[in-house]
């Protein structure tokens, strides 16, 4: 009887064993839009070296649309409050050009590396700009300047 048993349960034990092991398959990819636009960076990282202490510096990054649909961006994002980005919201046009900046306040001194986040239609995936760098120490401040004694007439 225990042999019956396991007979009949060998089978049906492979068959669940053999079910589970097959995975269903991923989906298709969404279908691509051949017009869709396309963004072209110049750069994606400015290195400014050393700039001087509590003097602004601005990073330009050119983005042209070589696709066939206008370009459009979105949102532009950076890591901290120290580096403020501008952008046109008007869609860049096929074959055209336009300018994203990022100014870095240089208020702390030491090496800093920030973000930009570009969100555009050309991608679901957003685009990274860099902006690195190190801030040299303020400069220090210029000994006051001291009265010499004047000579006395008698």
């Amino acid at each position: 009887m225990k042999k019956l048993i396991l007979l009949l349960a060998l089978p049906l034990f492979v068959a669940f064993h053999a079910n589970a092991q097959t995975v269903p398959p991923p989906p298709p990819p969404p279908p691509v839009n051949p017009n869709a636009p396309v963004a072209k960076w110049d750069k994606t990282v400015n290195d400014f070296g050393d700039i001087a202490y509590n003097i602004p510096k601005t990073a330009e990054f050119t983005v042209t649309n070589t696709g066939k649909e206008p370009l459009i961006i979105s949102s532009v994002q950076t890591s901290c409050g120290c580096t403020n980005p501008k952008w046109t919201p008007e869609p860049v046009l096929p074959g055209k050009s336009t300018i994203v900046s990022a100014t870095f306040n240089a208020a702390s001194q030491g090496a800093f590396n920030k973000t930009v986040t570009v969100r555009t239609n050309a991608d679901t995936n957003p685009v990274y700009l860099f902006i690195k760098g190190n801030v040299l120490p303020a400069p220090a401040p210029a000994p006051a300047p001291t009265a010499a004694a004047a000579p006395t007439t008698k």
